[in-house]
């Protein structure tokens, strides 16, 4: 079961990275897939330390995905780490093996703790468009302008429809990114 987190990191120089990052979610362990030259993977490899962060706060994953923000955090409490100040909860793990291909580390974490702050109820369905748009925003790159256009709309109009305040905020930040991208 893949599940949609907000992975953080710390370099070897102590600084935080939050990333969204789906993972193949265990009791006893976490498969992470990061991008090889991303700094997720460079800094779990490093350190061999890493947080999934669960959070119902859409604008955080827009935040991390699109703008590297460095987001409101805590330090862990088992290891070194970085965990997301507005988690519902989160597990600490450390790296235990590493596989995967020439451009996808496929890395197995062991969970080492379990914190948690509140209870995650789960998106609404304008959380999950604004995730999905956010997702989309990442992959430009890859897709042609109109099917980009044309899933941004149909996004839009359900965040305008069944979102809150959050919702909308985080959905502009992904519209306004998608523009400047695409020199629009």
């Amino acid at each position: 079961m893949i599940v949609e987190t907000i992975f953080s990191t710390l370099d070897e120089a102590g600084n935080p990275n939050f990333a969204p990052m789906g993972i193949e979610w265990g009791e006893e362990f976490l498969t992470v897939r990061p991008f090889r030259k991303t700094r997720t993977c460079a800094n779990l490899l490093s350190t061999g330390y890493g947080i999934a962060n669960l959070s119902d706060d859409v604008l955080a994953y827009v935040q991390s995905a699109l703008y590297d923000a460095v987001l409101p955090n805590f330090p862990a409490k088992v290891v070194p780490g970085a965990i997301l100040g507005g988690a519902c909860s989160w597990r600490e793990v450390t790296l235990v093996s590493q596989a995967g291909t020439n451009d996808r580390a496929e890395l197995c974490c062991r969970v080492v703790y379990e914190g948690r702050q509140r209870e995650f109820l789960g998106f609404r369905r304008a959380s999950n468009a604004v995730i999905e748009a956010a997702i989309l925003a990442t992959r430009l790159t890859m897709l042609h302008r109109k099917v980009v256009t044309g899933r941004l709309m149909h996004y839009g109009k359900i965040v305008e429809k069944a979102g809150d305040d959050n919702d909308k905020k985080a959905f502009q930040l992904v519209h306004d990114y998608v523009r400047q991208k695409r020199g629009k």
